[in-house]
Order: C-alpha cells, then structure tokens, then sequence
C-alpha cells in the first residue's frame, strides 16, 4: 500500500476524532508557528523602535490581510479540488489540479507585489493614517509585499499538501521559517537599526525559505502526483472550478477585511494610543484564528475527501466533530488570554499604561464571545468542500461584512469608543452563526447531483 493510500484510507475509513486530532495537531502547531513570527516583527519593533513604528504596524496590517487574504482564500478552491480528487483516487486530475494551482500561486503573487507597491500610501491615506506614523507604515507595506510571490507559492503549497492528508511537513518548514525570521528581525532591527524595513525585509527572506522548502516537496511528490514546476501548464476546466469555489471565498475574505480597514479608521481616530493598543492586542488575538483555521483546514479536507469517496454518513459525522473541537478551543484559549491579558499586552507596549489599558479593555470585550463564531467556521468549511461556495460567501458578507460598516457608520463613529468598536465583533459573530445553523440544518448545502 502506498504512502498517499494509506493517509487516504485513514481520512475515509479511520477512527474519525481520533484521525482528524491527529491531523488538527500538525496544522495548528505550524499556523502558530507562523503566527509567533509574524509576532516577532511587532514585538522587536514595539519595544526597540517605540510606539509610533508599532501603531505604525498595526495600522499597515488591515491593508496586507486584504490583499494576501483574498489570494490565500481563493487558494482554498484548489485545496478542495485535489482533496475531492484525492479521495476518489483520479490520479491524473490531482496532478492537474496541483499545476493549476501553483500556476495561480505564482500570477496572484505577482498581481499582489504589484497592486500593493503601488497603492501603500493612497491606501494608508484613506485609513486616516496619523501623520507621525505615515512614513513608517508607507515603508513597511512596501518591503512586506516584496515577499508576496514565495509567500503566496508557499500558502498554496502547504495547502495542497494538507489536501492530500500531510499536515506534518509544513509545519517543520514553518519551525525553520520562524527561527530564521526571528533571527533576522534582531539582526536587522536591533543590530542595524533598520526599524519597520528591517522588520518587513526579515518576513519577506523568511518567505522566500518556505517557498524553497514548498517546492523541493513539491518535486518529490509520487511520479502520479508530481507537478512539473518549470512547464506550469494551464486546464481551463479544473481552473475554472477552482476558481468556481476560490473566487467566492476570495471575495468574501476581501469584504470581511474591508469592514476591518473601516473599523481600523475608527481605531485611528482614537489616536496613537489606541492604534498601538489595538496592535498590541490583534497579536494576541492572531494567535487564536490560527487553531480556527486549523479546524477548518481539517474539516475541509475530511468533508471534501469523504465527499469524493460517497461517504456521506461519515461526512457529517466529520462536521459534527469538528463542532466539537471549534467550541472547546474556544473556551479554553478566551480563559487563558483574559487570565493574562496584562502581562500579554506589557510584552508589546513597553510599559506603556495608557497602551496597556487599551489593549487589555479590548481583549475581555472580545475574546469572551469567540465560541459564538465555531457554527460559521465549521459550516462554511464543510459547505466548501462539497464546493458551494456562494450561499456561504454571501452568508458572510451580509451577516458578518455589511453587518459591520452598518454598525459602525449608523452608531460607533457617533459614538466612538474601544468598546463600541469591540462589540462589532461579537454582534457580527453570533449573527453569521445563527444564519449558518439554520442553511446547514436545511440540509440544502450538499449538492444534489453530487458532482466532483
């Protein structure tokens, strides 16, 4: 039995909870991982740098998730595509689905250097961006989004191999990332003094790594599976379908952190202490949506392979599980972070109490309601695997998107405050759930005709 067989039949045949624990662990170890040194560039700045180049951060960070988010979450279509042709065991259509994907990593890399290079400033400006963190913000966008290209072939790389069932390397590619980014962050912040273009410069080289990383396993895959990375043909159908069921996630990544970036302009018209605040706390919070992701990456390969093997039972079962663990993990992480929330914020803010007191409020009045998300992060998944795609795209951008600017232009900036601005998130949380539990209930997400 081969090796991509046996992780086959133990995604469609194994012990469920035991299976996708096992799976789940791998993930969610590698995207903290990616998380701690993302956290680096914050922390190092915060504390050798000053207040200005961590707000300055902090205010650049909604315009990068928007531009990588909306690649990364159109990249879940390929994901689901060689998940569902894994499962049914078509050999040929996963090696073209691995082409096409890693053909779109390379073009929406591109794009996204691009688009971001050009626009930092135009986009910096319509934040209301404070004046004294302009140029350390304008500056930090533009060296980050030179590392788009291997940051992007590495998202799609990781994701196509946790699609076929291996959730364990990349999580050593991202050990050996973190270690080298963490290196470079103190060599070229500390030691050279680079400021916010140090911090950039070190993620971008540590992407690069990943990237390299990425395609030697790419090259090592089964002659079956095997892309050809230097003739990186294109299959109009399969693209079309990754697309299909990308395009809709993408979108509705991009209106989910364009409600952020408006709700970043409220936080910027607090000042510099709150922006630094709301930095200091968004790293502690970035810690949890890696563990919500890895549960939907392991629901989503699960769902999508047993959906490609007609086990249908099973299939639910998986999503039930999954329930599960979001709403454990939730409970659990919301206990820990608020025990600790002042010596967490302290690591950030340098001893700053004004920083300190706005980080720490705004954790208790978010991170207590991060269980009233697990029905749409669960849901959704599994609603992608199967590929439906828009009803939960458009579930998301009008519970959770046009929930948020309504909120925020008909009440918060009328009444602005960190609470005020907090509450958008639980508000808009609970009402996604709700919404999902009632689609899913119906049971009119899974396609009738059961096409993969």
């Amino acid at each position: 039995m081969s090796q991509n067989t046996a992780t086959r039949d133990r995604i469609t045949e194994g012990v469920i909870w035991k299976e996708m624990l096992l799976f789940f662990l791998p993930i969610m170890l590698g995207t903290l991982l990616q998380q701690l040194y993302n956290m680096a560039d914050t922390l190092i700045v915060g504390r050798f740098v000053g207040k200005q180049a961590l707000a300055a951060v902090g205010g650049a960070s909604p315009i990068i998730t928007l531009l990588v988010n909306f690649f990364v979450a159109m990249s879940s279509g390929a994901s689901v595509i060689v998940s569902q042709y894994f499962g049914a065991g078509q050999e040929k259509n996963v090696r073209s689905s691995i082409q096409n994907a890693m053909a779109l990593a390379f073009a929406s890399g591109a794009l996204i250097t691009v688009v971001g290079i050009l626009t930092a400033r135009p986009l910096l400006t319509l934040l209301h961006t404070t004046a004294d963190t302009m140029e350390y913000s304008v500056e930090y966008l533009r060296w980050y989004f030179l590392g788009m290209i291997p940051a992007m072939v590495y998202n799609m790389g990781s994701g196509i191999l946790r699609s076929m069932g291996d959730s364990k390397r990349p999580v050593i590619f991202l050990g050996v990332c973190a270690v080298v980014n963490i290196v470079l962050d103190l060599l070229l912040v500390v030691v050279f003094e680079m400021a916010v273009m140090g911090a950039a410069l070190a993620t971008t080289l540590s992407q690069v790594v990943c990237a390299v990383l990425v395609l030697i396993t790419l090259g090592r895959l089964p002659e079956g599976h095997r892309p050809d990375i230097r003739c990186l043909s294109v299959d109009r159908g399969i693209l079309q379908r990754m697309m299909r069921i990308g395009l809709p996630a993408g979108l509705q990544s991009s209106m989910y952190n364009i409600a952020n970036m408006i709700i970043q302009v409220a936080i910027n018209e607090l000042g510099t202490d709150a922006m630094a605040g709301w930095t200091a706390y968004r790293k502690i919070d970035d810690l949890f949506w890696p563990i919500s992701s890895a549960i939907a990456v392991t629901i989503m390969t699960f769902v999508g392979q047993n959906f490609g093997a007609r086990k249908m039972d099973r299939m639910r079962e998986v999503i039930r599980m999954g329930l599960v663990y979001h709403v454990s993990a939730s409970i659990l992480f919301s206990f820990i972070v608020i025990s600790a929330r002042y010596p967490l914020i302290s690591l950030f803010a340098k001893g700053d109490p004004a920083v300190i007191a706005c980080g720490a409020s705004v954790t208790v009045y978010t991170c207590l309601f991060y269980c009233t998300i697990s029905c749409t992060e669960v849901f959704s998944s599994s609603m992608r695997a199967v590929g439906n795609a828009i009803r939960p795209a458009l579930i998301t951008m009008v519970c959770v998107c046009i929930f948020r600017a309504v909120y925020l232009y008909g009440y918060v900036f009328s009444h602005l405050s960190n609470l005020t601005i907090a509450l958008c998130y639980p508000l808009s949380w609970s009402l996604a759930s709700i919404v999902f539990s009632l689609y899913y209930r119906s049971g009119r997400w899974v396609p009738k005709n059961g096409e993969i």
